[in-house]
């Protein structure tokens, strides 16, 4: 039983110990948080195609897996110090040290966090955490040890007053020479008093500190939330563009229960990055500098861009990851300044064909040049749907760029353009197994009906939405069981570069079938059945479901 009672002791010591350095970082202004830096150092270790297994299995969940992952290993470690610490003393610094050596490593990479807060953070928590479990191994010592006159004087005068646990005994030595001694008492009732007062003892330790390790960290990711909060976004008032888009034509939104909606809401667009939190900008300091083969580098901040943003786009943004058939992937109008314009102040050198966008942590994306001068849609976005960016989804500035896969070009959180060229640099995914150019391929998608579910006989509404590159769509098609492409009904065009919603009403007999569906580019070139997985530049292959029809 002390056993284990040392490995809960350590890891609710470690829980407390984490939860002291989000408190005192919490209080340092500008500070991130060190276990979300450690998230971001595995994060940046780990390999393309780990990557690509937890996003196919995940998701947009996959940072939360990661967050319950290293807590469990992090509450693992922290059982194993406090059992080992039992019977040595001295794994109870040692441990907490080693813990407090990975965090401050990874604080010192994260460029939300100053030198100075990593190591007086790590130093709070590494004294912490360790005080806490050498206080309670101390309580949860056994205490049975009596004296009497054979075993005590063996025992506990032999090791100098100190416990088997390596603990100092509570138990007294007492001389009980021949001369002197008298018959020893029953001990029993006080051993079972003193194990329930130890057992209450422990209990009331282990709770305190974990209600405290609560209030600790609730306390200190208040108090960084409140600094993100106070990040400009709630007061940004977005320009009116002086190129605005009309409304989205009624004929391009098909009135089908479950189709995916022409524009994407702010709060269901999909989110895939390699930020394990979001970063804190402050938007009235924050610029981005225009950098590399450049005639004229300079930096342009938050505000002169606002003042810029006159254009409006839609565009649908697709990851790489998405599988066939997935969901990582939406449209929305987006507010920005052309690229084109801010390129042209700086001017492009001869022989650059690389615009990397980096952003705030450092992460790169990389696509050719002449996507911000070939006429498609390709902006520094300030503004989502008629709002400020939304954080997670990148503010105050990230890029868009139409036609290519969100891990060569759609950086958020931007800081800096550089001009270079594809043999100099290769961007964040690049050596990890994706292709350094990643334009769009065509996909269309079945939303309704759900794969798996079961229709009733007649007219059924098959539709989803379709999408290329920056070209468009120009026809989808349907097969059931594997019969000939029947083509269906195309909602008006939005634009170009966005998806577009698709309709075929098929007269559904019973039994089970097979539908499947494809999409023609504008060039009327149809998605090739060849199925591949998402690495090196994306997923191909048509979507297939089953379903029932009673």
């Amino acid at each position: 039983m002390t056993r284990v009672r040392a490995g809960i002791a350590g890891v609710v010591a470690v829980m407390f110990a984490v939860a002291t350095t989000e408190f005192v970082l919490g209080l340092l202004p500008g500070a991130g948080s060190l276990f979300i830096a450690v998230g971001d150092v595995v994060i940046e270790a780990t390999p393309g195609p780990v990557v690509q297994v937890a996003i196919d299995a995940f998701g947009s969940a996959n940072r939360l897996v990661l967050l319950v992952s290293m807590t469990i290993v992090m509450a693992a470690a922290g059982a194993v110090i406090g059992v080992l610490g039992l019977r040595r003393p001295v794994v109870v610094p040692v441990g907490f040290a080693a813990f407090g050596v990975a965090g401050a490593l990874a604080g010192l990479g994260d460029v939300a966090i100053t030198t100075t807060s990593a190591l007086l953070a790590t130093a709070a928590g590494v004294v912490a955490g360790a005080a806490v479990l050498h206080r309670i191994l101390q309580v949860i010592t056994p205490g049975t040890m009596r004296e009497t006159a054979t075993s005590v004087p063996a025992t506990a005068a032999n090791n100098g007053g100190q416990s088997s646990t390596g603990y100092p005994s509570s138990v007294a030595i007492v001389d009980r020479s021949p001369a002197t001694s008298d018959p020893a008492p029953d001990t029993s009732d006080r051993s079972w008093d003193e194990a329930m007062a130890t057992r209450r003892r422990f209990l009331t330790w282990t709770a305190a500190t974990a209600g405290a390790a609560g209030v600790l960290l609730a306390t200190g990711r208040f108090l960084q939330d409140r600094a993100a909060a106070s990040v400009a976004r709630v007061t940004t008032a977005l320009p009116s563009p002086s190129r605005p888009l009309p409304p989205p034509p009624a004929g391009a939104s098909l009135d089908v229960e479950g189709i995916s909606p022409l524009l994407t809401p702010n709060e269901d667009f999909y989110r895939i990055d390699t930020a394990f939190s979001i970063p804190r900008i402050d938007a009235d300091t924050h610029r981005i500098r225009i950098t590399g083969m450049v005639d004229q580098p300079f930096e342009i901040s938050f505000a002169e861009l606002l003042d810029l943003a006159d254009t409006e786009v839609d565009v649908t943004l697709s990851c790489v990851s998405n599988q066939v058939g997935g969901d990582l992937i939406g449209t929305a109008r987006w507010l920005g300044v052309p690229l084109a314009d801010i390129l042209d102040r700086a001017g492009v050198q001869a022989g650059a064909d690389q615009i990397v966008g980096r952003s705030v942590d450092g992460w790169t994306g990389g696509f050719p040049v002449e996507a911000a001068f070939d006429g498609r849609p390709a902006i520094i976005a300030v503004g989502m749907n008629g709002e400020p960016l939304p954080p997670r989804h990148g503010f105050p500035v990230r890029l868009v760029i139409a036609g290519l896969y969100g891990y060569v070009s759609d950086t958020k959180w931007l800081s800096e353009i550089e001009l270079t060229t594809f043999d100099a640099f290769d961007a964040y995914w690049v050596p990890r197994g994706w292709s350094a150019e990643g334009p769009i391929k065509i996909q269309s998608r079945i939303d309704v009906p759900r794969a798996n579910s079961s229709v009733d006989v007649g007219t059924v509404a098959v539709a989803g939405v379709a999408w290329s590159d920056e070209r468009g769509v120009s026809a989808v098609e349907v097969s059931i069981d594997d019969g000939p492409w029947e083509r269906a009904e195309l909602a008006d065009e939005l634009a170009s570069t966005t998806w577009r919603q698709w309709l075929y009403r098929w007269e559904a007999t019973a039994g089970d079938h097979v539908l499947r569906v494809r999409a023609s580019d504008a060039d009327g070139q149809p998605q090739t059945a060849d199925v591949s997985a998402p690495a090196p530049d994306g997923a191909t292959g048509h979507h297939t479901i089953r379903i029932g029809v009673t």
